[in-house]
């Protein structure tokens, strides 16, 4: 094989060098024939005359006047796409450009025949000959590093080659054999040969071959004319050389054949090169092809920078400039005014840094955007993407950690170099906490190593860059009580933007934000539906809003409506808070009577407690969440609360087991939601509101987060004595109000078995307004407009 490939390269120069002579006329085109001596020859710069001569022309073509009758001419290499192996030094892309070395032998022929090929050789294509009018600058020269790329298919053809020559040659442990030499086995060794007497010698190769020597007057010659005659004739391999020679010992032993005329048994070694070559072959080229990848990574990356091996530490950040269609605008993101203005002054600022340095102001260095999940974080930082008019990086903080050592920090590095080349800019890292978690305490038990690393690369990059890089740094999280102090200080995020879920107002500005894309009934009042959902939807945040409204156009389609009508939204607003209704989910009748006292217990508690939430809905029919029924409520923005708001919840959360104690005389598993309430609660009361004599005005950390409980044993048995009082207490009080309002839990309760579903104007037909007097303004008035404020 390597001979044919050397003869092809041999070959390849003739063919070449015949075809890229002078490119004759129509009325001169002669072949040329020049041998490889003469070919080399004549590349150095001598020429040297050809070994046949040239075909005359025909006669119907008539020779030039230019034409040179010269047969000695220099034949042209520029139509050589790469030198052949071996003939390197002989393709001198300069050569043709400047005049050739004299010659001792050509003389005064050579130089005129240099002379000649100059005048007639055609200029090269896109030239127009004019050595003014070419001389451009020489191309930069190409990579010739011994891993370029131009070298990668030469590499796999030679090791390709390598791998199916040491396939064939090393077939056998320890070679071909060769001819004349048959390969044989133990039983055909002993029965035709040993005890015969042919055998003169073995040879053991290796532990593993015997090579059998015969003697000279063996009959086997003579059976097989075609045995070699010198060196061994036969080979067979055995397990171990111990067991062979245990074997032969034996055999001879049973023929009688005495110790001293024993066959004799050498030992001899041979090194496998085509084994050898086969073993290491693929784990060089794995090795060679991986720092290929390294080498092609780190050009990639700018010549070994951040991209590293494979490019791992190159930064995913995705950026958007004035060519990126950044839809989302700041008019698209309501109910978080404080917020926007914050960051509107950060995108003021990059648009017109001036106007602030002129006065000695600096740009605060980042922002941290903090606020439960939904409020809107990341819809603010794409507004932010879509009004900065300056370039905006986004990424994800789990992006910079990988499973590789180091790569969080070189994508750090990366991202805030590119930065620095795109200032003025933004960079938002969505939830930071996956990074910038509190760093452990030396000694601490676990740890992440390689994300501490890349919070410092974060905290060292913050501080590598000053107002003047115009450089503005966000941050969302959910979770910035675990963030690291030094990561929150002034100087790198000088501001903690919250935001919280949206108000009864903000809940408006967000509904009139998604409204605009849905098709309403035009019969529908805007305002008062606005306000209406606002009202119904009381600690929705931004993404469930979004999720109302999308909701309710599903339903709308569902029911091939024209347009979306209250009644689609308040089905919707149901499926977020309760889930989807499963009718296939079929109550027997006692326990469809259970579920609906104790629904009935739950309402009519709320509507005569005066700190209770007041009633909204009411259903028995089954939810998807594994509800059997459920009671929505409409809770008012409040922000403070009082023991006998707590206490007044508690028992309304009580009534469902109060119902079914008084009708039944006896409960079900059905209350255990609400006790795991009512417990919670209880405990808040007792361990952090302060709202216990016993316990005192203190105030602990939930100790389910922690290893050991922040009071001692006796404290603890007093706060589980006082919670117990507590709940005895407000189920006694639920007890007393549940039995002077027997009735009422007797109508709501059959009400509900006949419609399974009851609206608060079904409550107000059944038991009337509520007993109690408020200066505020009723639901109703508010959602007309009368008023600013409502209650029950």
């Amino acid at each position: 094989m390597f001979a044919y490939t050397l003869r092809a390269h041999l070959r390849r120069p003739l063919v070449v060098a015949a075809r890229s002579t002078l490119r004759p006329t129509a009325a001169s085109a002669r072949p040329l024939s020049v041998s490889a001596t003469s070919w080399a020859r004549s590349a150095r710069g001598t020429p040297t005359p050809p070994n046949a001569p040239h075909d005359p022309p025909k006669e119907s073509e008539a020779a030039p006047e230019e034409q040179v009758k010269n047969d000695d001419v220099e034949p042209k290499f520029d139509d050589v796409a790469s030198p052949p192996l071996g003939f390197a030094k002989y393709f001198d892309r300069d050569l043709r450009n400047s005049p050739p070395e004299p010659s001792e032998t050509s003389g005064e022929d050579a130089r005129d025949t240099d002379k000649a090929v100059e005048r007639v050789r055609p200029p090269p294509e896109g030239q127009s000959g004019d050595p003014k009018a070419d001389s451009k600058p020489p191309p930069p020269p190409e990579d010739e590093g011994i891993f370029s790329r131009a070298r990668l298919p030469m590499y796999l053809s030679i090791g390709s080659s390598i791998l199916l020559l040491g396939y064939f040659v090393g077939a056998s442990p320890i070679g071909s054999e060769p001819k004349g030499v048959v390969d044989t086995t133990w039983q055909h060794f002993r029965a035709h040969l040993l005890d015969r007497g042919e055998v003169d010698r073995v040879t053991i190769v290796n532990g593993s071959l015997v090579r059998v020597y015969l003697r000279e007057d063996a009959t086997h010659f003579t059976q097989y004319p075609g045995l070699r005659r010198t060196g061994y004739q036969y080979v067979f391999r055995v397990p171990s050389a111990e067991l062979f020679e245990y074997r032969l010992e034996s055999a001879q032993a049973e023929l009688g054949i005495p110790p001293r005329e024993r066959i004799p048994v050498a030992y001899t070694s041979t090194i496998n090169w085509p084994g050898i070559v086969m073993s290491v072959a693929p784990t060089m080229l794995l090795i060679g092809g991986l720092v290929w990848l390294a080498r092609r990574g780190a050009a990639a990356a700018g010549g070994g920078g951040p991209g590293g091996v494979l490019g791992m530490g190159k930064s995913r950040a995705k950026m958007f400039n004035h060519d990126s269609k950044v839809k989302i605008k700041f008019k698209d993101v309501a109910g978080v005014d404080e917020a926007k203005e914050e960051i509107m002054e950060f995108v003021k600022f990059l648009k017109d840094p001036k106007a602030y340095e002129k006065l000695g102001a600096k740009i605060p260095r980042g922002a941290i955007l903090s606020g439960p999940p939904g409020t809107g974080k990341t819809l603010l930082a794409k507004a932010t993407a879509g009004e900065a008019g300056v370039p905006f990086f986004t990424v994800s903080g789990s992006e910079f950690v990988e499973m590789f050592v180091g790569v969080g920090a070189a994508r750090v590095r990366d991202l805030f170099a590119e930065a620095r080349k795109q200032a003025p800019c933004i960079i938002f890292i969505d939830e930071i906490d996956a990074i910038g978690k509190a760093r452990a305490k030396a000694g601490a038990m676990g740890g992440n190593d390689e994300r501490e690393s890349t919070l410092n690369q974060i905290l060292v990059e913050i501080d590598g860059f000053d107002s003047s890089d115009h450089i503005v740094l966000l941050a969302g999280t959910n979770r910035p009580d675990v963030l690291d102090s030094a990561l929150m200080r002034p100087g790198r995020f000088d501001r903690h933007i919250s935001i919280d879920r949206p108000d009864i107002a903000g809940r408006q500005q967000m509904f009139h934000v998604h409204l605009a894309k849905i098709t309403i009934d035009k019969n529908q009042d805007m305002p008062q539906l606005v306000r209406k959902l606002a009202a119904l939807t009381p600690g929705f945040s931004g993404a469930d809003i979004a999720n109302v409204c999308n909701e309710a156009a599903l339903v709308a389609a569902r029911y091939r409506a024209k347009s979306v009508q209250l009644a689609h939204f308040e089905q919707a607003i149901e499926r977020v808070i309760a889930g989807l209704e499963k009718k296939s989910k079929v109550l027997s009748p006692d326990e469809k009577r259970t579920v609906a006292y104790h629904e009935a217990g739950h309402a009519v508690a709320g509507w005569y407690l005066e700190h209770a939430d007041p009633l909204l809905k009411v259903s028995i029919i089954p939810r998807g969440q594994g509800a059997l029924g459920y009671a929505q409520y409409l809770p008012k923005d409040q922000y403070l609360h009082s023991t006998q708001h707590l206490l007044d919840r508690m028992c309304m959360t009580l009534g469902g087991r109060v119902a079914e104690q008084l009708v039944f005389g006896e409960i079900t598993t059905g209350a255990q939601d609400d006790l795991k309430k009512v417990t919670k609660m209880a405990y808040a009361m007792v361990t952090q509101f302060g709202m216990n004599t016993a316990v005192g005005q203190v105030s602990f950390d939930d100790p389910s987060d922690k290893f050991n409980k922040p009071y001692s044993e006796h404290t603890a048995q007093m706060i589980d004595a006082e919670v117990q009082q507590l709940v005895r207490t407000a189920y006694d009080r639920t007890v007393k109000l549940l039995t002077e309002q027997r009735d009422a839990v007797e109508k709501v309760a059959k009400l509900l078995l006949e419609k399974e579903v009851l609206a608060r104007e079904d409550m107000v037909a059944l038991l009337g307004k509520r007993p109690f007097t408020d200066h505020r303004a009723t639901l109703e008035d508010y959602v007309e407009g009368k008023s600013d404020t409502w209650s029950a």
